[in-house]
Order: C-alpha cells, then sequence, then structure tokens
C-alpha cells in the first residue's frame, strides 16, 4: 500500500511543476501569447495525469498476479482441501483436490463426500505429495468411486459464473500415486509430473548425513512393499516403481515424459473436449489400451495396516526440485 501511494504523489508532483512552469511561462508572455500558453498547460496536464493513470494500473495488476501467486503457493503447503467445483449445464462438474496429504486427508475426504453423488466423477489434483500410506489409502477410496482424474488447476471467474481448468499444474511425489488411482486417467501436456523415493520424512532434508536404525529400513521397505502392492492394483506397471525409486531425496525430482507417461500407464485416456472450455478437463475420455491387462477393479483397503511408524511425507518444495520433510516426526499409527 505504501508503494501505490508513490504513483499518486508522483503524479501530483508532476502537476504542481507544470503548474509553476505555467505560472513563469505566463508572466513571461504578452497578452498575445496568453491562448498558446493555456493550450500547452493543457497538454502537458493531461499528458502528466495520462501517464499517472497508466502507471498505477500497471502496479495494481502486478501486485494482483503476485497475491494470486502467493495464494496458489500457499495452497501447497497445506493440507490437501477437497471442493466441488459446479459447471452446469456445461458438464457435470468436478472435485478439486489441492495442497499436501496428511494423515487427515482419508477421512476429511469422506466428510467431503457424503451426501454427494461422486461415482464416476473426475478429481482434478495439484499437489506436492505426502504421507504415503494415507496416499494410499486415499487413492483406493478414489478407485472405490470409480473416479476419473485428471492434473490441473481449477480456475474459476471473478464472480464465480464460470469454471474451467487451467494445465499448468504440478502433480508430484505420491501425487502421480494418486493420479494412477483414476479408473481413467489423463494428462496434459502443459503439466508437470514429478517422481522420487520414498523416504523418513523427518531425515530428508539431510538424508546423508542422517543415522538409521534397523527399525527405519524395515518401514522403508514396508511401505515399498505396500506401495508396489498398490502399483499393481490400479494398474501401473512395475516402470513406474522403477522411475520413481531411483531418484534419492538429494537430486531433483524426475519428470516424467510423455512416453514415461503411456508407459507407466499413468495416462490411460486422450480429453476429447478443447482445452480451456468449461468441461475440457472434465468429460470425454477416449479411452486408451490398458497394458497387459493390468487393469484392476480389486478396490480392498490395505490388508495388513500392523500398528508401527509410516515413512512419512518427502515433500517437493515450491517448483525447484528441492525437498522438504514434513514438520513432524515419524509417528506411530
Amino acid at each position: 500500500m505504501v508503494v501505490i501511494g508513490v504513483f499518486p504523489f508522483a503524479v501530483l508532483r508532476s502537476i504542481r511543476l507544470a503548474t509553476i512552469s505555467r505560472a513563469e511561462s505566463l508572466r513571461c508572455a504578452g497578452s498575445s501569447d496568453l491562448a498558446s500558453a493555456r493550450a500547452r498547460w493543457a497538454e502537458i496536464r493531461g499528458w502528466v495525469l495520462l501517464k499517472g493513470a497508466a502507471l498505477c494500473i500497471a502496479l495494481v495488476a502486478m501486485l494482483s498476479v503476485s497475491a494470486d501467486a502467493n495464494v496458489a503457493l500457499e495452497e501447497h503447503k497445506l493440507p490437501m482441501k477437497f471442493s466441488w467445483v459446479a459447471c452446469e449445464p456445461n458438464c457435470r462438474g468436478w472435485v478439486s483436490a489441492v495442497g499436501v496429504v496428511t494423515n487427515d486427508s482419508p477421512r476429511d475426504f469422506d466428510e467431503f463426500a457424503r451426501g454427494r453423488q461422486l461415482g464416476g466423477a473426475t478429481i482434478v489434483l495439484d499437489s506436492s505429495g505426502g504421507s504415503v500410506n494415507d496416499s494410499i489409502a486415499l487413492g483406493r477410496r478414489f478407485r472405490e468411486l470409480g473416479m476419473l482424474t485428471t492434473v490441473g488447476v481449477s480456475v474459476l471467474t471473478p464472480r464465480g459464473e464460470r469454471a474451467s481448468v487451467s494445465p499448468e499444474a504440478y502433480c508430484e511425489s505420491m501425487c502421480v500415486f494418486l493420479l494412477l488411482s483414476g479408473k481413467s486417467r489423463y494428462v496434459p501436456e502443459q503439466a508437470h509430473v514429478r517422481v522420487h523415493q520414498i523416504w523418513m520424512g523427518d531425515r530428508a532434508n539431510h538424508a546423508r548425513a542422517a543415522t538409521y536404525s534397523a527399525d527405519d529400513l524395515m518401514i522403508v521397505e514396508r511401505d515399498i512393499g505396500r506401495l508396489a502392492k498398490y502399483t499393481f492394483d490400479m494398474g501401473g506397471t512395475g516402470d513406474l516403481l522403477s522411475l520413481s525409486l531411483n531418484v534419492p531425496p538429494w537430486e531433483d525430482l524426475h519428470e516424467l515424459s510423455r512416453e514415461e507417461l503411456r508407459l507407466t500407464n499413468l495416462v490411460t485416456a486422450d480429453m476429447v473436449a478443447q482445452p480451456g472450455s468449461p468441461n475440457a478437463a472434465m468429460v470425454e475420455f477416449t479411452l486408451k489400451p490398458v497394458q497387459n491387462g493390468l487393469v484392476s477393479s480389486a478396490v480392498a483397503t490395505e490388508t495388513n495396516p500392523e500398528p508401527a511408524r509410516s515413512t512419512k511425507m518427502v515433500e517437493a518444495m515450491g517448483r525447484t526440485g528441492g525437498l522438504r520433510a514434513a514438520a513432524a516426526p515419524p509417528e506411530q499409527e
């Protein structure tokens, strides 16, 4: 607000200087020059006001874009939030899922789904990942409902009259396995899908320097086993696990190419609607053949939820490919 105030001050200052210049010119000019002096003053004053107004508008627009970017970044730091985006009569609508998967996310989704007819609905993901076991549980809920999955950011007009999906979005870490849970799955070309290893979240920032006990190794291997079973249950391939488990936490996340998206079976559909239209990311999928017949309708819950700690999230920071550990240390489940 202090910065905004500088421009009106500059405009007023310019007008004042122009006024002084006008007075001096009037004193020096004779009566025959009075009309031309007034015309000159009007021209200067109009130019100053126009330039000042343009500067103020540009600054407000710049601050508005910056504020929107900050809001989007903050949402990625918060626990995953579910919301219904209506787009009638253009399409049925969709579920927006933004943020980090936490211990509360499966329960939050259950509460969100209560009383709603979500069977076969599309869920639009924009997430940097989260807890391994809670992502698995959440993904199984999506599959039970026969949901379709895609990557994007839900965009509403200022008055909320029209909704669309921006494909410029990120699905990272365990979000990729949420994407895999869709009965049909679509990834826009502008979206970023990135993978890495699962790790003990409280030691991800200093993974090489940290110490690990036998129990820690047991937890990681147990969760890798759970993730592998989930991957095949959802119709994924071993290539997804191989690509993910080859990227340690001290390296940048690996962004999957279009070829890798199909190789891992993360993409099983192409969109018919044009991007940017109200139903662009929601409705018509053209199904592609599933590799090796691995798609499974099995939606059983986790079969061996032993009472032990789980690997917590190793969350992507911002969009730099760095890693941030969860704030809380591994806990008893």
